[in-house]
């Protein structure tokens, strides 16, 4: 509606402004309807952001709870070790290997660390296996070769 009224009224007989008399909201109408599409976005926001990260929040925070002295767990900046102590404070003593101790806090454990078969270890076993098995193959080859030929004389 780019023509306004005074122009509207000099022209013919064209009718701009609805027939409807209820077509103008109220301002309580518009007050209202703003405030329901406030909520619905509130209610989503809660729905897909907040309910997701307070779940994973509960769920780190009760493995936390759960740890215990020999427990192979993964530090947020990557480190892979097993719990020898746990203090009181919130401070952890991770063994990351040949001897070397850590003191980390307790809140910078990320998950507790278990080797699954689709990571790497289950890779290498898979790998060491197949090696094994055409040594053994290689290794068999010159003796019944040898075999054959002590046979033969």
């Amino acid at each position: 509606m780019l023509i306004n009224l005074a122009h509207a009224a000099e022209g013919a007989a064209v009718d701009i402004l609805p027939d409807a008399a209820g077509a103008v909201p109220s301002t309580g109408d518009a007050f209202m309807a703003n405030m329901v599409l406030i909520f619905i976005l509130v209610v989503m926001f809660y729905i897909l952001l907040i309910r997701p990260q307070q779940k994973r929040f509960k769920e780190h925070t009760d493995m936390l709870r759960g740890l215990e002295k020999g427990a192979k767990v993964v530090t947020q900046g990557g480190l892979i070790g097993k719990i020898e102590k746990i203090n009181d404070d919130g401070e952890v003593i991770l063994d990351i290997g040949n001897a070397q101790k850590v003191t980390i806090i307790r809140s910078a454990i990320s998950s507790v660390y278990d080797a699954k078969p689709g990571n790497d270890n289950a890779k290498a076993k898979t790998e060491a296996k197949t090696k094994a098995a055409t040594a053994s193959k290689a290794a068999d080859k010159p003796a019944k070769a040898a075999k054959s030929k002590s046979s033969k004389k």
